[in-house]
């Protein structure tokens, strides 16, 4: 008889100690740009120490992944935390002396970057260790959620701490990371039998490349992705320039953009099931018919809480197409790969993130709201046409085969 998630000792370990983290990484992504701006009162200064987070991300995704599939992932994780800890307490430290420098921060965001982009291909990895086949697609579900709760209660946590110290919200992330760090102490990851070769690291990345580049459906689902999230978060920057216009108050676009969490979150709690009963095509094109048929609804919505609710609609089967995508990837990929997998993954889909929001100010800059958001709704349109036409989407497996590497 398997035994159920919440009973799962090692799963419910990693899963609340990386719970805590999100809150007090969200907490310090939201206290990062006020910090910045507080201390130079330049817009640019704090989109550059962002940047850098993202940037250190993206540019150590691939080595990371490599790195994942040689070294022991338990290891790699408790590494990962005690780094972010140790970054974060020179920060606190520097931001209650009043000492803080541009330089300084952007040195802990490439920390807390090239962290995260080791941390996550090594969980990813892990996860089918740690649960039952039958019960990655729920494991994956509440991975999700667990983002999108600790992003929506990070944020709204880490502002309320900035008002009543600068340094608070960068203690809580600092604590949360010890409670995490404290969490995987006492994870057990079960062995795995596998013979691990250590080719010259640029090799190593050449050959998880050429793996995931010869998968039809991880290629193709990776494909369409890009291009969803490219168009999406353009979209995104087009609706709050939109919003602005028509005369919305700062306050009610962060209730706008919260709403992206509310779906998130609703959504991934019904996942599992969603995810069961749609079968893999389906679960994978509702979410694009989805966002195909609301995004226009923006340019007659005139309420930013109604657009906030017209996001959580949006939002709310991605968890599914994810949780169908990301169990068939772990399931298909061999173990001495899936780290790699995992870090090509994140650079491709990530890329596409930081890349979105510049497409959405380029649009904004030469069209206007109305006709950028009609640009973006023709994109989502004709990807959402290829995925529901495309032969290999529709005969997505539904547990695949896994494959042995060579």
């Amino acid at each position: 008889m398997t035994t159920s998630l919440a009973r799962n000792r090692n799963y419910t370990l990693l899963w609340g100690g990386q719970a805590v983290a999100e809150v007090g990484f969200s907490a310090s992504m939201i206290a990062f740009p006020l910090l910045v701006l507080a201390v130079t009162g330049s817009p640019a200064a704090s989109g550059l120490v962002l940047a850098a987070d993202a940037g250190a991300q993206l540019v150590a995704g691939l080595p990371a992944g490599a790195l994942v599939d040689r070294w022991d992932r338990r290891r790699i994780m408790l590494a990962c935390e005690a780094a972010q800890a140790f970054a974060l307490a020179g920060l606190v430290v520097a931001v209650w002396a009043d000492a803080v420098s541009i330089p300084h921060l952007v040195a802990v965001a490439v920390v807390l970057g090239v962290c995260r982009a080791l941390f996550e291909p090594a969980e990813d990895a892990c996860l089918p260790r740690l649960v039952p086949d039958s019960q990655l697609a729920t494991a994956v579900a509440m991975n999700t959620a667990r983002s999108s709760l600790g992003q929506m209660s990070g944020t709204a946590l880490g502002g309320v701490l900035f008002a009543v110290a600068r340094w608070l919200p960068f203690l809580l992330d600092l604590v949360t990371h010890v409670v995490a760090f404290v969490t995987l102490l006492f994870l057990r990851v079960p062995p795995v039998e596998r013979v691990v070769s250590r080719p010259h690291i640029l090799k190593s990345i050449g050959e998880g490349l050429r793996w995931v580049w010869g998968r039809p459906e991880i290629r193709v689902t990776a494909g369409c992705a890009v291009v969803l999230n490219l168009f999406f978060t353009a979209f995104y920057l087009v609706v709050i320039v939109l919003a602005q216009g028509r005369g919305a108050s700062s306050g009610e676009i962060g209730v706008m953009a919260a709403m992206l969490g509310v779906g998130g979150v609703l959504g991934a709690l019904v996942a599992p099931r969603l995810h069961r009963r749609l079968g893999p095509h389906k679960s994978i094109a509702a979410v694009f018919w989805v966002l195909c048929l609301l995004t226009p609804l923006s340019l007659v919505v005139q309420s930013a809480y109604l657009l906030g609710a017209l996001f959580a609609v949006m939002t709310f089967l991605a968890p599914t197409a994810n949780t169908t995508i990301g169990t068939h990837q772990l399931l298909l990929t061999p173990d001495e790969l899936r780290g790699r997998m995992s870090g090509v993954m994140a650079v491709v889909v990530g890329s596409a993130g930081a890349l979105g929001p510049l497409v959405g100010g380029v649009l904004t800059e030469l069209l206007s709201a109305r006709t950028a958001v009609l640009v973006c709704a023709v994109g989502i349109f004709l990807i959402t046409v290829f995925v529901t036409v495309s032969p290999t989407l529709r005969g997505y497996a539904v547990a695949p085969v896994k494959e042995e590497q060579g």
